[in-house]
This record gives C-alpha cells, structure tokens and sequence, in this order.
C-alpha cells in the first residue's frame, strides 16, 4: 500500500539517535498505528513493546534479533518481524525508508 487514507499524522517527529533516525506516527480510524520514518547509516539497537513488522520501502539493513546470532540482509520492498518486549539491532548500509507497524499481541 503506498498510500494511507483516513489517518491522524502526529506532526512532531520521533527523533533518535542524534536525529539519524526519525519517525512521524501515523494512526488509522481503528487506532492501530504506524510509523514511516528514516534512518540514516549507523548501528542502532531498538526495543520493542508489542510485536512489530519493519517495512524497508527503500534502502539496505542488516538486522539481527536479540535471542539469535545470525545478521540477515533486507533491501528496499522486503520486511521483517520483531517480536513484543525484545530487541533488536540494525546495521545501516544506506539511506533507509521505513514502515513500521505495531501490531497486536
């Protein structure tokens, strides 16, 4: 889906890292929420609360989860799962475009 219909856009941006990686909410009429965002090379660690599913729209990472030791290569049109309450290292080669949604438990 390259376009979102119906939604609240929060205007004031997510800014971590020193503003290599930035983020806008948006939330749809059910409540569910997402973020599109961008992050600029470097290595990140993230936490999660709920699961998640990580949209790379445009872009090259390399994430790994916390319980594994194997890196995987994601580029521009592929995703990944996170689980609740875990973390999560990314590996940024190039400028990345994202989607992240938060999904139920």
């Amino acid at each position: 889906m390259s376009e979102f219909a119906n939604v609240t856009i929060t205007r004031e941006a997510n800014v971590y890292f020193d503003g290599k990686v930035t983020s806008r909410a948006v939330t749809f009429e059910d409540g569910t929420t997402k973020t599109l965002g961008i992050m600029l090379p470097g290595d990140y660690t993230f936490n999660t609360d709920a699961p998640e599913l990580m949209e790379v729209l445009a872009g090259e990472l390399r994430y790994r989860l916390a319980d594994e030791s194997e890196w995987h290569n994601i580029v521009g049109g592929q995703a990944f799962n996170v689980p609740g309450n875990a973390a999560f290292d990314l590996e940024i080669t190039t400028v990345v475009d994202y989607c992240c949604s938060y999904l139920a438990d």
